[in-house]
């Protein structure tokens, strides 16, 4: 059975702290768009799986209450940055199987300001879980006072630059792009443009990464309906349906570790093996692809992405960005929100924003940001600990 997203929905993604705002007001905003975007009342959806990671259990159930006390089962889901996509693939799970006609899957984050940690319990590392990830890195690189995941991505860069003479220009010109492309989105926690030179320039997190290579911690919820074929037809919902063509999740194998590299810890075999599964249960490649929504929390992570996807080869993602092929005018159009980095991460949101990104697109509704002819969508959504999601749509 196929299963088809009808409605998206998202607030904007603030800085923590800058809304009067909780998190149940939040999901309520992203899930009435969503409903209204679909054209249903809330009384239709059978099922909803809602994604989080800092609020406490069964805060899935007080955010839709808000939306209606209809006694539906509600799936708190937490799977760290892939939380959104998570939830997603549960609700797809569920209509596919023939289990509902129509499930919502709602992700919402309130952040807290300052940089993530590594998930450790009250800063012991060995009660993580992802003290394997975070002991891989530290045998071959250390460990520094910088912050945890900003750490290991950046050890990450610093590989792939030892390794293929990756540049810092290059890592650059991801948050160039992406800065640039949030400008005219308004959903976007930051919309201002920014040269290489000024990204260059910013502060530096961890070398080479710096500020404006970084995903911010973010407020802000994003929701999707998803239905059946039998619930299009009787609803009359064909010119608001987007085919989830096909979706994999991944998580690590003995190849995210074996290497002892930041790449593979970070989640590129993950990512390449979801790529992989996707590819070959929709009948698409990455050359069917128009736009892509992929997960830029640093920017390197989008190089090793464009690699995991088959977009180019190993090594040839630095030129790859740098080619300009990979933004409008190019081959793809990738992370035309803004992406993370200037999007923003709230993290229980941020793989159902992605959706409701390519379902804008597909439909032709995106606006000053619309890729022209748009069809095909792809999203990546990848946690570190690990669960790397991708996610075919078409219309």
């Amino acid at each position: 059975m196929k299963a088809y997203v009808v409605g998206v929905g998202m607030t904007r993604f603030e800085k923590p702290q800058t809304r009067d705002w909780q998190y149940w007001d939040m999901a309520k905003e992203a899930g009435t768009k969503a409903l209204e975007d679909a054209g249903i009342p809330y009384d239709q959806v059978e099922q909803a799986a809602v994604g989080y990671c800092f609020q406490a259990s069964t805060a899935g159930q007080r955010a839709v209450y808000e939306l209606g006390l209809t006694g539906v089962p509600v799936y708190n889901v937490n799977n760290n940055c892939a939380t959104g996509a998570t939830a997603l693939m549960m609700a797809r799970q569920f209509v596919e199987g023939g289990l509902s006609d129509c499930v919502l899957a709602l992700g919402f984050e309130k952040m807290t300001r300052g940089a993530l940690g590594g998930g450790s319990d009250g800063g012991d590392f060995k009660t993580s879980p992802v003290a394997r990830h975070y002991g891989v890195m530290a045998a071959r690189h250390g460990f520094e006072m910088t912050p945890p995941t900003a750490q290991i991505f950046g050890n990450a860069a610093r590989e792939h630059m030892e390794r293929y003479g990756t540049t810092e220009a290059q890592l650059a010109a991801v948050g160039a792009k992406n800065h640039r492309h949030s400008t005219a989105n308004p959903y976007a926690q930051f919309q201002d443009e920014y040269t290489v030179e000024e990204i260059l320039a910013a502060k530096t997190i961890h070398r080479p990464l710096t500020k404006l290579q970084c995903s911010p911690t973010s407020d802000g919820s994003a929701a999707a309906v998803v239905v059946s074929e039998r619930f299009v037809r009787l609803h009359g919902l064909a010119g608001r349906a987007v085919e989830i063509a096909a979706q994999a999740m991944t998580t690590d194998t003995a190849a995210s570790f074996a290497s002892g590299s930041c790449v593979d810890v970070v989640g590129q075999p993950m990512s390449r093996e979801a790529a992989r599964r996707v590819y070959e249960g929709s009948g698409l490649g990455i050359e069917d692809v128009d736009v892509v929504e992929l997960h830029d929390c640093f920017s390197v992570n989008e190089l090793l992405t464009y690699e995991a996807l088959g977009m180019c080869g190993p090594g040839e993602s630095g030129k790859l960005v740098e080619s300009g092929a990979t933004t409008y005018g190019g081959r793809w159009v990738v992370n035309p929100s803004g992406g993370l980095i200037s999007k923003g991460h709230p993290l229980g949101a941020t793989g159902l924003a992605q959706v409701a990104e390519v379902v804008g697109q597909l439909r032709g509704e995106a606006g000053p940001r619309q890729v022209a002819d748009a069809r095909v969508g792809l999203t990546h959504n990848i946690g570190l600990g690990g669960a790397a999601v991708v996610t075919m749509l078409r219309r």
